[in-house]
């Protein structure tokens, strides 16, 4: 399953932070970090250096999207402090969200939120994060009754 992280951050985390928090939810869901295929985020902070060395540490690239687009996106958790400070009303789902269905082969309805927005249980939450499955990437969904003809959108003729 590929997964698609999310993550909220305010200017100055640290990258253990956002992995610590990562790692726990994972945890929390039953997943491995194996599974993240990108770690997610609005487009103002794409250079946070906590956001970016997390994404290394995960082995992953860091994503971002603009907060208009992320705006657009219907979420469980939306958030006038996130509005307020980043342009739109989720940053963690959203940016999930996005990223995911980005990543899936079957259009929009590729991503699909597999752990709403969580925040560190202890201290400042100066981190959240929410997490995606990417339906796709050469892979069926659980459940897929797979390709058959009538999925074909076109014909591979061999040659002679």
């Amino acid at each position: 399953m590929s997964l698609v992280v999310g993550v909220g951050a305010r200017r100055g985390v640290s990258a253990r932070e956002v992995c610590d928090l990562v790692a726990a939810v994972l945890r929390e869901a039953g997943r491995s970090p194996g599974e993240v295929v990108a770690l997610a985020t609005v487009g103002a902070k794409a250079a946070e250096p906590g956001l970016v060395e997390a994404a290394s540490r995960l082995g992953v690239p860091l994503c971002a999207h603009p907060a208009e687009v992320l705006a657009r996106v219907p979420v469980p958790g939306p958030s006038e402090a996130a509005l307020a400070a980043a342009g739109t009303p989720s940053v963690a789902e959203a940016a999930a969200l996005v990223e995911a269905a980005r990543r899936g082969v079957f259009g929009p309805a590729g991503g699909e939120l597999l752990v709403p927005k969580r925040k560190p249980v202890s201290g400042a939450a100066r981190v959240t994060c929410a997490v995606a499955v990417a339906h796709g990437e050469g892979r069926l969904p659980a459940g897929g009754r797979g390709y058959t003809r009538g999925d074909a959108v076109f014909e591979l003729r061999t040659r002679r």
